[in-house]
């Protein structure tokens, strides 16, 4: 028996363990508060010390080193230990792997439209031309 539309595109299966990273990695940045701190600390060439992360955001040391270790088990953010000081980065694997997520999914990748900054209206323009004459 068919159905009266065309049968969907499936995406490949995900092993369990790369489904349970996704949704922890969707857990950590779901919360507001991890996902300024992750967008901080990916922001900055060198390591950040979590008391500058504490100033930041004006929330208690405990409640700031929860979110990062949140982070941390995530697999988003590395910590260094420098004295007393803990340093947290982003962590260069961990956004190569963030980056790979919608096509592990299943998504179409969509082109950085960075990349084409300085490019100006005539590279969106056309853009928008192609997909009306395909409709």
């Amino acid at each position: 028996m068919t159905g009266c539309c065309d049968m969907p595109w499936v995406p490949a299966p995900l092993s369990e363990t790369e489904r349970e990273r996704i949704v922890a990695a969707f857990r950590a940045l779901g919360d507001p508060t991890r996902l300024e701190i992750f967008r901080l600390l990916a922001a900055q060439e060198a390591p950040l010390c979590a008391c500058d992360v504490v100033d930041r955001f004006g929330l208690s040391q405990p409640t700031i080193s929860h979110h990062l270790r949140i982070l941390r088990e995530a697999g988003l953010v590395t910590v260094s230990r420098r004295g007393v000081w803990a340093w947290y980065a982003a962590d260069p694997e961990g956004m190569d792997w963030l980056r790979a997520i919608p096509g592990d999914l299943g998504l179409p990748v969509v082109e950085d439209e960075r990349k084409h900054e300085g490019q100006g209206d005539d590279h969106h323009r056309g853009r928008v031309d192609e997909a009306a004459e395909h409709e």
